[in-house]
């Protein structure tokens, strides 16, 4: 049997004061923290410090929703560990000119979808694409039902999760990459676009598109053709015919 077809996914939870805190001083960064009510303390004082100072999504929730995650002696706190290691891009990005390949990025813009999300993921790692890049707030996150719907794609390609998208997507223009986003509205067609050189595509979700912003970031706007009376491809969909058309370039 396949890896693709035994692969799971398992959440992973950070439970009490301490261990979070150490987790926290090591550089890990949880993607929400629950907090019981009423917690205090100076060791609770510093680690709420510490979380509010990293921007760290939290919620102050009663204890019995604590309970109904874990049956475990949490102390009050309870931690979503991201499923993957999140890269940088600042870091990722001279290694893949130092291997000797051409940039081939995604750029998730505003997909909150796990199972879209997923799919474009195992799109993206069969393709050959080097990298997602994903905002930290206002969009999915790698939990363990993406890496599920990804096949196992999400353990395989290197996502990097940035502050602010659009100071990422400006970044990529002064290295050289050429960003594109693909919208319905475009005024160019993909097939007319050079994927061969450096590239980063921008996604957007299916109901609101490619973000206003970050259209108007990129270098470029284009479009799929289509011939049929539906207006739009799912996400997905369309980011695997946008990442093929890359590698159909690349390898004629």
């Amino acid at each position: 049997m396949s890896f693709f077809t035994t692969f799971v996914a398992v959440e992973d939870y950070l439970f009490g004061i301490r261990p979070l805190t150490e987790a926290l001083n090591s550089g890990k960064k949880p993607d929400k923290v629950l907090i019981q009510k009423g917690l205090q303390g100076s060791n609770f004082q510093h680690l709420f410090w510490m979380i509010r100072d990293k921007k760290i999504p939290f919620q102050m929730v009663p204890a019995e929703r604590l309970n109904r995650v874990t049956k475990k002696n949490h102390q009050g706190i309870i931690a979503f560990m991201p499923a993957i290691d999140y890269h940088s891009l600042e870091d990722l990005l001279p290694g893949i000119y130092e291997a000797g390949e051409i940039p081939l990025l995604v750029i998730v813009d505003g997909i909150t979808d796990v199972r879209n999300f997923g799919a474009m993921a195992r799109s993206a790692e069969c393709a050959g694409a080097h990298a997602l890049v994903l905002p930290e707030k206002g969009s999915v996150n790698v939990t363990a039902d993406a890496i599920k719907a990804s096949a196992g794609a999400l353990s395989r390609i290197p996502v990097c999760r940035e502050a602010n998208i659009l100071h990422s997507i400006a970044f990529l223009k002064e290295c050289g990459i050429m960003v594109i986003a693909f919208d319905e509205k475009g005024n160019k067609n993909i097939y007319a676009e050079d994927l061969t050189q450096p590239v980063a595509v921008i996604m957007g979700a299916e109901d609101k598109g490619v973000s206003a912003a970050a259209r108007k970031l990129a270098d470029r706007v284009a479009a799929i053709p289509m011939r049929g009376t539906i207006a739009s491809l799912n996400v997905s969909v369309a980011t695997g015919v946008v990442l093929f058309e890359a590698l159909r370039q690349r390898t004629m």
